[in-house]
């Protein structure tokens, strides 16, 4: 069965040639180049913002400080500060959110810094202009990295930018899973340019893994590197692949610029919840149990129903001409009301505005061969049952606006899993089940990665990612990621 994965070389499909190691170097310091000179451009708005706002445009009186140095100065501080905690390491930059947290840790470090040394020496340098200049440079710098993160994601998945290129080494299962795997999300810059696998499986003439070239066997992996122009090596599963094997491989790659990472069978499992322990001089992983219920859950639920709240009030005007405008158009009720699955298998009803003529659940079975969608879920481009106002509310995620009720009732989440129809959860299996754990969310990773144009395989796994890794500063990143999602109109309809 293995064998059959292997394909001869000429007979494979052909990929796009990756780009040579020397173009992607090159794109990676333009691209920490570039981090340098904008930080140092906002750092130095944010000192000329923080002093005219203190001072105005007038020298400030009776102070003997220097503003004049104290100004380079700080930035001069901040950017050692930011090169201390390592803010321009190319194993950060690009992808995660560690590079954030860094920048965020840098700057409240220094602002300690200079509060102790200012207390001790007791230098006059006003609070004032130290506070504006922080908390602008600060927000700055996380807003100058997002838009440079999405700028290098959007050049990645047009195929240029810089990427690693990667050499990957397991048996053959693991690695076809991990091509697919980074081949889902090629905005992380991980391309794998060619393949190492037992010698076993190995045959007189060149083979392929799907489109990825078999390069070598596990007797030559520095080699096979060096020769495709690998910067990174990733270690799949194997049983051939031993802790003394492992530890002779990393000696081997010691001063030749390619990087050791390890792709353990652990996917979908977020950063916070992973731990490395050393026990007996092995690298042991824990893993955290998911959480779902306790304070966090509490302060989730919490929140949710105070913005809910809030919404709710200052969107009144626009739910009352939305309403209008749905009785204008279509005869029949404004709201619609349909039973949903929740947390635990409790139904409720969830409120939407109608997008539908009256009859159309009676339509649906004549419609049902033209089913889009690849799983449970019907999905129609153009569904004829759609009224005008409906696909303009659908385009814009403004018929969704009434689960906000449902949200301050306790039914759902602002954040969650997509709420399920019974007749979808009649025929769930044990994994697509967990998706029950957790209250459903008006919003969720699949609906800021595509909505209906997901698959379900896609929206299922994105679905149960949330629920295993779930945390308030996901919700908060998620929410922010709605509103684009939105905007584009992107999978809505």
């Amino acid at each position: 069965m293995t064998s059959a994965l292997l394909t001869p070389a000429s007979t494979s499909s052909t990929s796009t040639a990756p780009r040579p190691a020397r173009t992607v170097r090159a794109d990676e310091r333009a691209y920490i180049h570039t981090l340098v000179v904008l930080d140092t451009a906002i750092l130095a708005v944010a000192v000329l913002v923080g002093y005219v706002t203190r001072f105005g445009d007038h020298e400030p009186r009776g102070s003997e400080v220097p503003y004049v140095l104290v100004a380079p100065g700080l930035v001069i501080a901040w950017l050692l500060s930011l090169r201390m905690l390592r803010c321009y390491d190319d194993r950060v930059l690009g992808y995660g959110a560690d590079e954030y947290r860094r920048v965020t840790s840098a700057s409240l470090r220094l602002a300690a810094t200079i509060a102790i040394t200012g207390y001790i020496a007791d230098v006059g340098v006003s609070r004032g202009f130290l506070a504006i200049t922080l908390a602008v440079g600060t927000l700055g710098l996380l807003v100058t990295r997002f838009a440079a993160r999405k700028r290098l994601h959007l050049a990645r998945c047009k195929g240029g930018g810089w990427s690693r290129r990667v050499l990957a080494v397991g048996d053959t299962p693991h690695v076809l899973e991990l091509v697919h795997t980074l081949r889902r999300e090629p905005y992380a810059g991980y391309q794998v340019v060619g393949a190492c696998i037992p010698d076993a499986l190995l045959a007189p003439v060149p083979q392929r893994l799907g489109d990825v070239p078999v390069v070598g066997s596990f007797r030559g992996i520095p080699e096979a590197a060096e020769a495709i122009g690998a910067d990174t090596v990733a270690i799949t599963t194997s049983s051939e692949l031993t802790a003394t094997r492992l530890r002779r491989l990393g000696w081997q790659l010691e001063g030749t610029g390619i990087d050791l990472v390890l792709a353990p069978a652990l996917t979908d499992v977020a950063g916070p919840r992973i731990h490395t322990r050393p026990v007996a001089g092995l690298p042991l992983i824990h893993v955290e149990a998911p959480e779902f219920r306790g304070a966090r859950k509490l302060i989730k639920g919490l929140v949710d129903r105070s913005l809910s709240l809030l919404a709710l009030a200052l969107l009144a005007p626009v739910l009352a001409l939305i309403a209008l405008a749905i009785r204008l158009d279509n005869p029949g009720p404004v709201l619609f009301r349909q039973v949903r699955v929740g947390q635990g298998g409790q139904e409720f009803g969830v409120f939407k505005f109608r997008t539908m003529v009256v009859d159309a659940d009676a339509m649906l079975a004549e419609l049902t061969a033209r089913n889009e969608s690849d799983g449970l879920l019907f999905k129609m481009r153009d569904d004829p049952r759609v009224t005008r106002v409906g696909r303009l509310l659908r385009k814009w995620s403004l018929d969704e606006l009434p689960q906000l009720a449902n949200v301050l009732i306790g039914h759902m989440s602002l954040v969650g899993p997509r709420p399920p129809l019974p007749s979808e959860v009649a025929r769930y299996d044990g994994d697509v089940a967990r998706r029950l754990l957790v209250k459903p969310g008006m919003t969720g990773l699949w609906q800021v990665s595509g909505r209906s144009d997901l698959s379900w395989e896609d929206g299922i796994r994105l679905d149960l990612y949330y629920v295993e890794n779930w945390s308030l500063a996901a919700d908060l990143t998620i929410l922010w990621k709605t509103f684009g999602a939105v905007v584009r109109s992107r999978g809505a309809y």
